[in-house]
């Protein structure tokens, strides 16, 4: 299948893979200050940044979901983050409203080790959140922090995803890489955690995890882009690897929408250059969360079409 070379032929990619649209499990709304603030930081290429990152998406709410429905991404994430105390609370009651209001949209939530940890994941599990979210990079703490650990074996028990960046990209911390995270899930090995950016840079570790670990998934989330490439770029040496792991329900489509400084088309297109078959795509951008997520059939197409972003 040959990929999009823009946004308006992004439903044309699909279709012609035979699939009802795309599942993407890595797309991020924010309360309107703190996406502001994100954006910012992304623009300007701060010190946990690593690159000038220009986001070429600043469009309100209403119209980034439109574009969406365009595009023809039919379950997509919420996902937030919090990298001090005192936030997670709030982001949770924030992006679960948001998923309450909007089609399509996956409620999904945050936690940090700090007091009340356990009772606000445990009132987000009620509110019927279906993926989490960690950022061990902008978060800089540690995923083995003793009260972190009752909220990994909750959610092991529960089966929700919790989708982890615990890469090094694209700025090390100490509580990054496959040898931190992996200690989680020595002491959590059902855990279902998805690990962002297919574990960038360290990605024959974290493949290692996932091989090892039933329940332990990657995203594709701006892998394969030139932009990502240029930072951090895939060992092509391990891409049966990434193959077998797609075809057995481990690799799930991730985008980083809206935070992109280049069209959503481009990561389907660089998914598609890497020629592991349409099988494969077809499992990566729709089968694999279907099943992960028991997603139930999507809605009509918007007949909209998308921007030629």
């Amino acid at each position: 299948m040959t990929g999009p070379t823009s946004d308006a032929e992004v439903p044309a990619f699909w279709r012609g893979l035979g699939l009802p649209g795309l599942a993407d499990i890595h797309v991020h709304f924010l309360p309107p200050r703190m996406l502001r603030r994100v954006w910012a930081h992304l623009d300007e290429g701060g010190p946990l940044v690593g690159a000038t990152w220009p986001i070429i998406y600043k469009w309100s709410d209403e119209e980034r979901v439109e574009h969406l429905l365009a595009l023809g991404v039919r379950a997509y994430t919420a996902l937030a983050y919090a990298h001090k105390p005192g936030m997670a609370a709030d982001l949770n009651a924030w992006t679960l409203d948001f998923a309450a209001h909007t089609p399509g949209c996956l409620p999904s939530a945050t936690f940090y080790p700090e007091p009340g940890v356990d009772r606000y994941t445990r009132a987000a599990i009620d509110a019927g959140t279906r993926v989490f979210k960690a950022h061990l990079q902008v978060g800089d703490f540690n995923p083995a922090h003793e009260l972190l650990d009752p909220i990994w074996g909750l959610l092991a028990e529960a089966g929700i995803p919790v989708v982890v960046h615990a890469g090094s990209g694209p700025v090390p911390n100490v509580h990054t890489g496959p040898e931190v995270f992996g200690a989680v899930l020595r002491r959590h090995p059902g855990l279902t955690a998805i690990v962002a950016h297919l574990g960038a840079p360290e990605y024959v570790g974290f493949l290692d995890l996932a091989e090892k670990y039933d329940r332990v998934c990657v995203d594709t989330t701006m892998a394969f882009t030139r932009f990502f490439e240029s930072m951090a770029p895939f060992p092509r040496v391990h891409l049966p690897r990434l193959a077998d792991l797609g075809m057995a329900g481990k690799v799930l489509l991730g985008s980083d929408f809206p935070n992109l400084p280049y069209p959503y088309a481009e990561q389907l297109a660089a998914l598609a250059t890497l020629d592991l078959g349409d099988e494969w795509l077809r499992k990566v951008c729709w089968h694999n969360a279907a099943t992960l997520l028991n997603l139930s059939a999507p809605p009509a197409p918007s007949t909209t079409p998308p921007s030629s972003i």
